[in-house]
C-alpha cells in the first residue's frame, strides 16, 4: 500500500522531491499537534485575566487532552478503512477550525468547548503523520527520518514557551491560536497537492459501540489521573466512580472487539510479541518523559534560581541528547537493519539517568544536573521513534493506522499516569518536608499548591524559602526515583524484543496483500 513509485525511489536513495515536500508538510502537522499546549500554557495567565473563570482554568488543557486521547484510536481506524489522505486532511481542517474558534472565544466556557474541537483534530494529526510515513517509507529506510521527528519534538518543547510568551506579549493571547492557521494551511495545501495514496473503501460498518466504549474508558482514565489528588482526593467517591466506569467500559470494549466486523482496535495485533512489548515500552517512555519535563524546570527555578522566562531552554541538555541519539539510532537502523540494541540501551540509560536525577539536592550545580538530564535524554532518543518503527513493522500493512494510533495512545496514557502519580508523590513530599522544616508557616505556604512561582517564592521569609527549596529537592528525589523504578519495566520488556527483519520497499508493498511482517507469538 502507498505511493509505490515514491517508496521505490526512496529505497533507491533518490528521494523524489514530492516525498520531501510531503515529509515537510507532515512535520508541520506534527509540530502543530505538539506545540499547541506548550504555547497555550504560557498564555494562560493572560487568558484568565481577560475571560475570567479561574475555577475552570484546568479544563482548558484537560478538554484538549481528553479529546486528543479519546479520538486517537478512531482516527487510526478510519485511515485504515477509508484511506489515509482524506482522513488526515479532515483532522487538519478540524484542528484549524478549533484553533480559529478558540481565538474568537468570548468566555471560558466557549474556550473549553472550542479546545475540545481542536483536540479532536489533534488526535488525527500525530496518528496521520506516523501512519502516512509508514505507508510512504519502508521500515528499513524509516530510521533516517527519526532525527526530523525528534527535532520537531525538541523544537516544540524548547520553542513553545518562548513563542507563547512572545506572541502573548506583542500580539495578544488570541494569536496563540491564530498562529496555527497559516502553518496548517501550508500543510493542507502540500498534502493535497503532492501526497498520492490509493483510495479505498471497506464495506464493513464502523464499530460505533467499540468506539463509544473506548472513548468512555479513556476519558475516565484521563480524568482520574487529572483530578486525583487535586480536584478530588484519591479515595473520594467521584474518583472511585470514574475508576469503576473506566474499568467496566474497557472490559466491554474488549468483548465488543472480539465480535465486531471492523474493530476499532483489532486485538490480533497484540498477538505479535514485539508490538505488545513496544506498547509497554512506549507507555513507560511517556510516563518518564512528561514527568521529567514537568519537574525539571520546577526544580531548576525553585532550587537553582533559574529564570522562568526561558523555561524551555532549561531542558536543552535533555532534548539535545535526545535529538543526537535519535539521529544516530535512525542511521544505524537504516544501514544495518538491526534495532534490538536501542530499546535495551535506551531503557538502561533512562534507569541510570532518572536515578542520577533523584540524587539532586539543594547544592547540585547546573552543570551536574545538565549531565544527568543528558543521560535521560540519550535514553529517550533511543526509544521515542524506535518504538513506533518496531510497532509498525510488527503488523500487516492493512493495520498500519491502528498500530500507529495504539502506540500513540499508550504513550499518551503513560504521560497522563506519569504526571498524575509523580505529581502526587511530589506534592505530598513537599508538604511533608515544609511541615517538618517550617512548621505551621510551611503548611500554610503550600496548603493551596505545592508549586510556587518565582514571584511568590521571592516574597517568602528566608527560613520558609530555604525550607521550600529543600522540600522541592526532596519532592523531585521521590518523583525521579519512582521514574527509575518504572523505567526498569521498559528495560525488562526491551530484553524480550525479538529482532524481526525490517521490511524493505518491496516487502512493504507486498505486505498490503496480507503478508505478515512479524510472527505472532
Amino acid at each position: 500500500m502507498g505511493a509505490i513509485g515514491a517508496v521505490d525511489a526512496v529505497d533507491a536513495g533518490k528521494q523524489p522531491r514530492s516525498v520531501r515536500v510531503v515529509l515537510l508538510a507532515l512535520m508541520i502537522a506534527m509540530l502543530l499537534a505538539m506545540l499547541d499546549n506548550m504555547i497555550i500554557g504560557t498564555a494562560m495567565p493572560t487568558i484568565v485575566g481577560e475571560l475570567g473563570g479561574l475555577e475552570h482554568l484546568s479544563w482548558v488543557v484537560t478538554a484538549y487532552t481528553l479529546a486528543t486521547a479519546a479520538s486517537t484510536p478512531i482516527w487510526g481506524k478510519l485511515g485504515d478503512m477509508y484511506g489515509r489522505k482524506g482522513v488526515f486532511m479532515t483532522s487538519i481542517v478540524l484542528f484549524l477550525i478549533g484553533s480559529a474558534l478558540s481565538g474568537m472565544a468570548q468566555d471560558m466556557g466557549q474556550l473549553i468547548g472550542f479546545r475540545a474541537i481542536q483536540g479532536l483534530g489533534a488526535g488525527g494529526l500525530m496518528v496521520g503523520v506516523m501512519a502516512i510515513i509508514g505507508d510512504l517509507i519502508p521500515p528499513r529506510e524509516r530510521g533516517k527520518y527519526q532525527g526530523m521527528m525528534a527535532g520537531v519534538m525538541a523544537l516544540a518543547m524548547i520553542g513553545g514557551p518562548l513563542v507563547g510568551g512572545t506572541i502573548t506579549d506583542h500580539w495578544g493571547w488570541r494569536w496563540s491560536f491564530y498562529i496555527n492557521l497559516p502553518l496548517g494551511v501550508v500543510a493542507l495545501i502540500a498534502v493535497s497537492a503532492v501526497l498520492h495514496l490509493p483510495k479505498k473503501r471497506v464495506d464493513a460498518r464502523i464499530d460505533y459501540l467499540g468506539a463509544a466504549l473506548l472513548t468512555v474508558g479513556i476519558t475516565s482514565i484521563v480524568l482520574v489521573t487529572t483530578w486525583g489528588g487535586t480536584e478530588y482526593a484519591w479515595g473520594s467517591a467521584r474518583i472511585m466512580e470514574l475508576i469503576g466506569i473506566g474499568v467496566a467500559a474497557l472490559i466491554g470494549f474488549l468483548f465488543v472487539q472480539t465480535k465486531a466486523a471492523a474493530p476499532v482496535m483489532p486485538l490480533h495485533i497484540f498477538r505479535s510479541r514485539n508490538f505488545t512489548l513496544m506498547s509497554v515500552v512506549g507507555f513507560v517512555a511517556g510516563f518518564v518523559m512528561f514527568g521529567a519535563v514537568l519537574f525539571l524546570p520546577l526544580y531548576q527555578q525553585s532550587v537553582q534560581g533559574a529564570s522562568a522566562t526561558n523555561s524551555g531552554l532549561l531542558l536543552l541538555p535533555m532534548l539535545g541528547a535526545m535529538l543526537v541519539t535519535s539521529m544516530v539510532a535512525g542511521r544505524v537502523t537504516t544501514s544495518t537493519g538491526r534495532y534490538k540494541a536501542f530499546p535495551i540501551v535506551g531503557s538502561a540509560l533512562m534507569v541510570v539517568g532518572l536515578y542520577l536525577l533523584s540524587l539532586m539536592d539543594t547544592d547540585t550545580s547546573r552543570l551536574t544536573s545538565g549531565v544527568y538530564m543528558a543521560v535521560v535524554g540519550a535514553g529517550m532518543g533511543c526509544l521515542m521513534q524506535i518504538t513506533m518503527l518496531v510497532s509498525q513493522n510488527s503488523v500487516e500493512m492493512k493495520d498500519m493506522g491502528v498500530a500507529s494510533s495504539s502506540t500513540t495512545l499508550f504513550r499518551t496514557l503513560g504521560s497522563s499516569f506519569g504526571v498524575a502519580i509523580m505529581g502526587a508523590l511530589f506534592n505530598n513530599r513537599v508538604q511533608d518536608v515544609m511541615s517538618e522544616r517550617a512548621g505551621a508557616l510551611g503548611s500554610k505556604v503550600t496548603e493551596q499548591s505545592a508549586q510556587l512561582d518565582a514571584a511568590s517564592l521571592a516574597k517568602l521569609p528566608v527560613a520558609a524559602r530555604e525550607a521550600y527549596q529543600h522540600a522541592v529537592a526532596s519532592g523531585t528525589h521521590s518523583a525521579f526515583l519512582l521514574g527509575a523504578v518504572v523505567a526498569v519495566v521498559a528495560l525488562v520488556g526491551a530484553v524480550f524484543v525479538k529482532e524481526v527483519p525490517l521490511r524493505g520497499a518491496g516487502a512493504g508493498a507486498g505486505a498490503s496483500g496480507g503478508e505478515k511482517s512479524a510472527e505472532a507469538v
